[in-house]
């Protein structure tokens, strides 16, 4: 357990981007409903992320982490949730069998609703109120009342992950993603996108492989492997009174888990020195995010490595780089020497989103697919330049047929971007630009994985 810690320490240290609640007595009283919750996960869940995690960091596996930007009350419904999990196996499938690597799934999903913002207030026509920091924390909604920091969304937001999660177990260990299922698998939108014809393709492929092996003995109905898979929670560990409030002390090894998810990760914008969100995470045992980015120097990349991971513990950081299209191969190598001269096992992971968002012609925020693609080649390229595993990949993606990202085999245009624009924060890939990512990175996989063969002889 982490020296000199507890769950309510951070609050010693400089907390940025959380909201200002006007009425004390109602965030106490949220947060001791909230720690009177049951847990969301368990601690022996989040190790056995951990455990394949360490696999990754050592060149053995692959990270797909994927979903919404952020969460909403109003798009909350079991399709949704289903659509999303389901585009995430079929990555999953895809990349597993192209690398012929296990793929740990990690969702975005069940309490990613908290959001930072480049500034406190927003005005329009002369109003000026609270910026939306997420469903979690205000509304949405441009009016005095819904942009009033109510403590009890937080209850809300806890009762949405714990249903969430409900129907996420069910689908991973019911049944449905049996890979006898798996040409179920495809939404009936993307029957216009040829990587819909190439999963397919794909797809019979595996058939071909169950019918083998049954005939050889061995039957998915009686493999777990085959007929169910294990899937995880995450979101950005940013509203930390949430976050406190979700803290329980393990039973068995008396370590304190944030039991809100598997794995939470600290912010671009969160993890100066001396952050609140640092202090926090140091002290719990979940697997743990870090994003880098340009602003990141080495030194003190390595600082936070040695605070939130001093006994070097394999699986337990994922650093995931968000520099750009245009900076990555410039930027990202620096940061991969500094840790593999200091020997930190860390999981590489790619977010090719934050860093690619621009404006479009047509007023929205959108982020263009070939961007996206160039940062992920690029950090591939650089992977392979410096001699490690470049071990996952990190998106904002959903399972509808939305229209936020221009681009991709479907060639959403800047005029397209209006009609299916639904996201609450920023731009999200949609169900057959999430695919084609995957038949793209699987082809990256399979070069990465022909040089290290190459090396070895």
């Amino acid at each position: 357990m982490a020296r000199n810690w507890n769950p309510d320490s951070w609050k010693a240290h400089e907390a940025r981007h959380l909201p200002h609640y006007e009425d004390a007595q109602a965030l106490a009283d949220a947060e001791a409903t909230l720690g009177t919750y049951p847990p969301l996960v368990f601690a022996g869940e989040a190790r056995a992320l951990k455990d394949e995690l360490a696999g990754v960091a050592r060149g053995e596996g692959f990270l797909i982490q994927g979903g919404d930007c952020a969460e909403s009350f109003a798009e909350f419904h079991p399709n949704n949730i289903r659509d999303t999990f389901r585009v995430l196996l079929q990555m999953a499938v895809v990349l597993t069998f192209a690398g012929k690597l296990p793929v740990v799934k990690v969702g975005r999903m069940a309490g990613q609703f908290a959001k930072p913002r480049s500034a406190p207030t927003e005005t329009k026509d002369g109003l000026t109120l609270p910026s939306y920091l997420g469903d979690n924390v205000n509304g949405i909604e441009f009016n005095p009342e819904s942009r009033r920091n109510d403590p009890q969304r937080m209850v809300r937001a806890y009762s949405q992950a714990a249903a969430t999660l409900n129907l996420l177990r069910a689908f991973a260990g019911g049944g449905y993603a049996n890979l006898r299922q798996v040409h179920q698998w495809t939404l009936d939108f993307m029957g216009r996108s040829p990587w819909a014809q190439k999963f397919a393709e794909t797809a019979d492929r595996i058939g071909e492989a169950l019918d083998f092996m049954e005939a050889c003995g061995i039957d998915p109905a009686t493999v777990p492997q085959l007929k169910g898979t294990s899937f995880y929670t995450s979101h950005e560990a940013l509203l930390l009174p949430y976050e406190q409030a979700m803290s329980r002390q393990d039973s068995l090894t008396g370590d304190w888990y944030d039991t809100s998810a598997h794995m939470v990760w600290i912010g671009d914008r969160t993890r100066f020195p001396g952050s609140a969100h640092i202090e926090f995470a140091r002290g719990i045992g979940n697997p743990l995010g870090l994003k880098c980015g340009p602003s990141l120097e080495p030194d003190d990349l390595l600082t936070l490595l040695d605070t939130l991971n001093p006994a070097r513990e394999p699986g337990r950081i994922t650093l995931i780089s968000r520099f750009g299209h245009d900076k990555v191969e410039a930027g990202l190598p620096r940061l991969i020497r500094a840790i593999t001269r200091e020997g930190h096992p860390v999981v590489w992971s790619c977010d090719p989103m934050h860093g690619n968002v621009v404006k479009s012609d047509s007023g929205f925020k959108t982020r263009p697919f070939d961007r996206i693609l160039t940062e992920v080649k690029g950090f591939f390229a650089v992977h392979r330049a410096e001699g490690t595993h470049a071990g996952g990949i990190h998106i904002e993606m959903t399972g509808q047929d939305v229209t936020e990202c221009t681009g991709g085999a479907i060639a959403i245009t800047d005029e397209a971007l209006g009609d299916r624009y639904h996201t609450h924060c920023d731009p999200r890939l949609n169900a057959a630009q999430s695919l084609e990512l995957a038949f793209l990175l699987a082809d990256m996989i399979r070069l990465e994985a022909g040089g290290r063969q190459a090396d070895a002889a």
